[in-house]
C-alpha cells in the first residue's frame, strides 16, 4: 500500500489526477480517529491530508472561523474558548468508542461524517454550521463552495452535500464554519425512575415548553436507576428562572432534581460521546427515528436481543449496544425499525462491517440518485470507495 502526503493543493490535485488515470482508489486520512467508522475500505493507497491544518482566519465578532480540514478539534476549541465561543453543534469525540484514542479528531472528519451531539435538537447538525469549503473532487478538480458569511449560497448548496458524504465525493482542504457564544451557565433538570414511554413523554413536554432546552436524554441505567435529563443553557439569571419553572412543570412525572454546572458538563459529555456503552466489544448502533416511535421500537428490540441502550435528542436518537448476535443485531434492529428511521452500525469488527449494511439500505430510487451524484464528483470511484455502500 502506498501512502501519499500532499503538501499543498497542487500536489493534491496531481495525486488525485494520477489515481484517476490509473483507476486506483485512495483512502482519505486526516487525524485517523474515524478510520473504523463506516464500511472497511480495502484500498490500494492512502491519502494523508494532515498538511491541510491550521486556523487560517478567526473573526470572533463575525462569528466565523476558517481552518484547514485537518485542523484538530482540540486546537479549534482552545481558540474558541479563549473568546468564550463554541462549535454549537457539539461535535462528539468517539475515540474511546472506536478504539482510536491515540489519534486526533479533526474539523474535516467531523464535517465529512456530519457528527452532532445532544445540542442538535436546538442548534442543528454539523452541516447547518458549514459556511464554505475548498475541496478537490474525485475528478482531480479543485473547487470552492459557499464562503464566510451566512446565506451566501445560490443554487445547490454543495457544503451540505459534502457534509455527511464520508469523503466519497471530494477531499476537503479548508472549511469555514459558523461559531456561537458559549453559554454563561448550564443547568440540568433530572427526573428519576421513568420507563421509556414516560421518559419520552417528559422530554416531549419539556421540549414543547417555552424554556428553550439544549439537550434531552434518557439514561435507563444511570447509577443503577433510570434518569431522564434535560439541559438549559444561557445567561445565569435566565437559566435559573427557566430551570425553576421547568422543575415545577415536571413534578407530575415524579421527583425532580436540579444539577449544577460542573456535574452537568460531565453528564452531557458522557451522553455526547456514548461513554456508558463504550466498554467491551459489543456492536454499537445509532438509530434515528421519530421520538414517539422510540418506546415501541425499543420494546421490539429488547424482546429479540440482549441490549443496553440510552436515548438522546428527546427520544429521536437511540444508542444500542448489542451482545451475542451473529449479525450484530442488524436483522432484528431493522425489522423493528420497519423503514421508519435509520440505523447505523457505529462500532463492530471489520468482518461484521463488511458483512452487513453499516448504513440504512437505500431504496432503489434513492440509490440511483446517489450513484448519479457520485458520478458527477467521482466517476471512477477514486475517493473512499466502499466506505458508505459497496457500489459507492
Amino acid at each position: 500500500m502506498s501512502r501519499y502526503s500532499p503538501a499543498d493543493e497542487k500536489q493534491l490535485v496531481d495525486i488525485v489526477t494520477a489515481a484517476v488515470a490509473s483507476e486506483e482508489s485512495l483512502e482519505i486520512v486526516g487525524g485517523g480517529s474515524k478510520r473504523n467508522l463506516g464500511r472497511p475500505p480495502q484500498l490500494p493507497h492512502t491519502l494523508d491530508v494532515a498538511a491541510f491544518a491550521g486556523i487560517r482566519l478567526y473573526e470572533p465578532e463575525e462569528l466565523v472561523l476558517t481552518a484547514g480540514a485537518a485542523t484538530s478539534l482540540a486546537e479549534i476549541e482552545r481558540a474558541l474558548a479563549a473568546k468564550h465561543q463554541m462549535l454549537a453543534f457539539e461535535p462528539a469525540d468517539w475515540r474511546t468508542l472506536l478504539g482510536s484514542t491515540a489519534t486526533s479528531p479533526t474539523l474535516g472528519g467531523v464535517v465529512a461524517c456530519n457528527l452532532s451531539g445532544p445540542r442538535r435538537i436546538r442548534q442543528g447538525a454539523a452541516r447547518d454550521h458549514v459556511l464554505g469549503v475548498a475541496a478537490v473532487s474525485g475528478r482531480g478538480e479543485a473547487f470552492k463552495a459557499g464562503g464566510r458569511v451566512v446565506k451566501n449560497v445560490t443554487g445547490y448548496d454543495l457544503c451540505k452535500l459534502l457534509a455527511g458524504s464520508y469523503g466519497t465525493l471530494a477531499v476537503m482542504t479548508e472549511i469555514s464554519i459558523k461559531v456561537l457564544p458559549a453559554p454563561e451557565a448550564t443547568c440540568t433538570i433530572a427526573l428519576a425512575g421513568l420507563d421509556d414511554a414516560r421518559a419520552v413523554a417528559a422530554m416531549t413536554h419539556a421540549l414543547n415548553s417555552p424554556h428553550e432546552l439544549s439537550g434531552a436524554a434518557h439514561l435507563p441505567k444511570a447509577d443503577g436507576h433510570a434518569r431522564t435529563i434535560l439541559r438549559v443553557e444561557g445567561p445565569l439569571p435566565s437559566v435559573e428562572a427557566r430551570s425553576d419553572a421547568l422543575r415545577d412543570e415536571l413534578k407530575s412525572f415524579g421527583a425532580v432534581e436540579i444539577v449544577g454546572d460542573r456535574e452537568s458538563i460531565k453528564l452531557w459529555t458522557a451522553v455526547r460521546d456514548a461513554h456508558q456503552l463504550a466498554a467491551g466489544e459489543r456492536a454499537i448502533w445509532r438509530v434515528s427515528l421519530a421520538p414517539t416511535a422510540a418506546p415501541a421500537f425499543l420494546g421490539a428490540v429488547r424482546a429479540a436481543l440482549d441490549v443496553d441502550y440510552f436515548l438522546d435528542w428527546g427520544g429521536g436518537l437511540i444508542w444500542l449496544a448489542v451482545q451475542g448476535a451473529d449479525d450484530g443485531g442488524a436483522g432484528s434492529i431493522r425489522a423493528a425499525l420497519r423503514n421508519q428511521g435509520h440505523a447505523t452500525l457505529v462500532r463492530a469488527s471489520a468482518a461484521l462491517r463488511a458483512a452487513v449494511p453499516v448504513f440504512e439500505p437505500l431504496p432503489p430510487a434513492l440509490a440511483a440518485l446517489s450513484a448519479r451524484v457520485k458520478d458527477g464528483f467521482d466517476p471512477k470511484r477514486i475517493l473512499n470507495r466502499g466506505r458508505l455502500y459497496p457500489e459507492l
